[in-house]
């Protein structure tokens, strides 16, 4: 029997129960539970560990420790040994993200360890919706075609670098952030406004599972913001996921994106939870 105070690496004769956990809460663990249900927990497929808290047969707390370190229904006792086995292992993701209360304490524990993070995300509105967006939908917004890869991806680069700071080229040049663009655009979760070669709009739909899917990289045009293209883009991205993937749409936003948590309620999305990232 597992030591309740420990922590360990779980494997795929786990997935029914970590799956069963995931699902109490689709909206916060939409991501993970996407990645599980699509590769299983083997470190290889995962990209990553999966770390549990509580016996075999019950589980209380996961933590996904990938390129993101994701604490799951973690208390105070659950950090605690995720922080342990984060520490002595050493860091290897580029951010901690998840519940606020359950990220603040990891980064507690880890900053002594661990040293200044690049950037701290305190308090990041989780917002849903289940119903049709109350605004009319840009018909313009459609899937991306995979000959669009060129055109979209300097947008992609865009989104991600006003987002996070840094751009997604640094280190191996680009080469996993182009591996991603493409394959969210192969399987159909890529949508976007395209005029005369220019990318007016765009978002993706990152992670999918029944209960729920995640949007993300929400972007505008700089030179076009402001004239209602993300209100009928999102309302035309919020309509495909519904039609297309899960009876319920969430995203996470920055509290201090105060224009982009405007867009998100025209459309429907209301605040249900709150994230908070730490960035390295």
């Amino acid at each position: 029997m597992l030591r309740t105070s420990a922590s360990r690496v779980l494997d795929d004769s786990d997935r029914d129960e970590v799956l069963a956990l995931l699902d109490t809460d689709p909206v916060a663990n939409v991501f993970v539970a996407s990645r599980v249900r699509s590769v299983g927990l083997h470190p290889a497929r995962l990209g990553g560990q999966m770390w549990g808290f509580g016996p075999r047969g019950a589980l209380v707390s996961l933590c996904y420790a990938g390129a993101n370190l994701v604490p799951i229904n973690a208390g105070r006792e659950a950090v605690h040994a995720f922080a342990e086995r984060a520490r002595k292992q050493g860091r290897r993701c580029s951010s901690i993200v998840g519940p606020a209360e359950a990220v603040g304490w990891l980064w507690e524990r880890l900053e002594p360890h661990w040293g200044r993070a690049r950037a701290i995300r305190w308090a990041q509105p989780v917002m849903a919706t289940s119903a049709r967006p109350p605004v009319p939908a840009d018909p313009l917004v459609r899937r991306v075609r995979p000959e669009e890869f060129e055109t979209l991806l300097p947008a992609c680069v865009a989104m991600f670098t006003e987002e996070v700071g840094v751009s997604p080229n640094l280190g191996d040049g680009g080469a996993l952030y182009r591996t991603r663009v493409s394959e969210l655009i192969r399987i159909g979760r890529s949508y976007a406004r395209i005029e005369g070669g220019r990318v007016v709009f765009k978002a993706e739909i990152g992670a999918v599972t029944p209960q729920a899917c995640q949007i993300q990289g929400v972007w505008v045009h700089p030179d076009l913001r402001g004239r209602g293209y993300a209100v009928a883009g999102m309302a035309a991205v919020v309509e495909a996921a519904l039609d297309c993937f899960a009876p319920l749409v969430t995203l996470y936003v920055n509290d201090f994106n105060h224009s982009a948590r405007a867009v998100y309620r025209r459309v429907g999305f209301r605040e249900v939870d709150t994230f908070m990232s730490v960035l390295f």
